[in-house]
């Protein structure tokens, strides 16, 4: 199922499992992991994207791996909070997505995420190389961490 707001997707999750959050890009997909106790968001890794079936069976393979109870989906909104083109295609990929899986699927504003591993990244001294290696799986991590800090105060 696909769940709008982060309270009606927090009545779904069963107790200590982890969550996933990803950051949707054209051509890679950021993925971020949380603790059992859903504490803290950890970036994992980069998928580069190729053609849904196989993006949807590395997200898949991540949360059979990791035995995750969801999935939240940064979700691009414009700086004045309407959706466009960007919105529309992560609501299409968790469209298709929730026809594969039985996991809830939520979304969290990502508005500024990317800008902000951005800046950690550069206060960390990190290469450009490196920044733009790791950036969406960072950035998937904040993503991930505002998600958990809304469920801690939810008290899941």
């Amino acid at each position: 199922m696909i769940y709008e707001t982060i309270e009606e997707f927090a009545e779904t999750l069963r107790p200590m499992t982890p969550l996933a959050g990803l950051d949707l890009g054209t051509k890679t997909i950021g993925v971020a992991v949380s603790d059992r106790l859903r504490n803290s968001a950890t970036p994992l890794e980069t998928v580069k994207r190729t053609k849904f079936t196989n993006d949807a069976n590395r997200l898949l393979a991540i949360a059979k791996e990791r035995e995750l109870g969801g999935f939240i989906l940064g979700l691009p909104r414009n700086m004045d909070g309407t959706e466009g083109a960007r919105c529309q295609s992560t609501r299409a990929f968790a469209r298709n997505l929730e026809r594969l899986t039985d996991l809830p699927i939520g979304f969290w504003d990502e508005r500024l995420s990317t800008v902000a591993a951005e800046r950690v990244l550069i206060e960390a001294d990190t290469s450009r190389a490196k920044r733009a290696e790791v950036i969406d799986h960072v950035a998937a991590g904040y993503i991930l961490q505002g998600v958990l800090d809304r469920l801690g105060h939810l008290g899941v």
